[in-house]
């Protein structure tokens, strides 16, 4: 299978508990999208978050973890929209999904060792390699969305606590619909100094990524505040589409 090129990336934004004492969402995802043969998947679990259930995050008192999760598969639209009008839509009871572009510049099969020529994608239009979804049930869809990420190190402040922390709160003071927190094992930033958790057991500053989703216009509102918490790192942004999935909420 080939999928080198203009193809759809989808991210699965969930809580890592969500189905006690059942199997979490995420993992019941993974193994349906490799029965039905998609390309991949992957899992990155977060520290902390919020979102239509309120703040998640790692504490001591539960036998249970709650943390953000993300799931993440890249693949054909086609593909892609088979997977959500079919089993996505009934294994989903709460959560968000975006679906935005992804030019694939490897795709190799374990033990393949064929050469690529690699290049940038071009520009294309936003959402324009995007399936068209078809709303039904418990599924809300928002074509305006945007999402945020700030690349930062977990040992940045801002008023006394942790940045990622502080920007999650804003984020939440702001009214946007939620945030997740990622934390990287390994990475480097603007003075080119690379952080990693393998050396001596651990580093005093690994990445941290906070991804934001909700419409352009309520993103607006939080950038402001990013401009004077944030004093060193990255800011990235990309159109998507929002894919909603609200069971029993009002």
């Amino acid at each position: 299978m080939s999928i080198h090129g203009e193809q759809v990336l989808m991210r699965v934004f969930l809580d890592s508990a969500d189905r006690p004492p059942h199997s979490p969402t995420f993992e019941e995802l993974v193994r349906t999208a490799r029965r039905v043969g998609l390309a991949g998947a992957t899992i990155l679990r977060g520290i902390v978050g919020f979102g239509s259930q309120g703040v998640i995050g790692r504490s001591k008192w539960s036998f249970v973890e709650h943390v953000p999760v993300i799931l993440e598969i890249v693949d054909s639209a086609e593909r892609i929209q088979s997977f959500l009008e079919g089993p996505v839509d009934r294994i989903m009871r709460r959560g968000m999904i975006t679906l935005e572009r992804a030019n694939v510049m490897m795709y190799r099969h374990r033990g393949q060792d064929r050469q690529n020529n690699f290049h940038l994608g071009s520009l294309l239009e936003p959402l324009s390699t995007v399936p068209r979804i078809t709303a039904r049930g418990h599924m809300q869809i928002n074509e305006t969305g945007v999402l945020l990420r700030v690349f930062v190190g977990d040992s940045d402040r801002f008023e006394g606590k942790p940045l990622y922390e502080a920007i999650v709160q804003k984020a939440r003071e702001v009214g946007l619909a939620g945030a997740t927190v990622l934390h990287g094992s390994e990475g480097f930033g603007a003075n080119s100094v690379v952080h990693t958790s393998k050396i001596l057991g651990m580093s005093t500053d690994l990445p941290v990524v906070i991804e934001i989703v909700d419409e352009d216009e309520k993103i607006k509102l939080l950038l402001p505040h990013l401009e004077t918490m944030v004093q060193e790192g990255m800011i990235t942004m990309e159109h998507v589409m929002i894919l909603f999935y609200r069971h029993g909420a009002a």
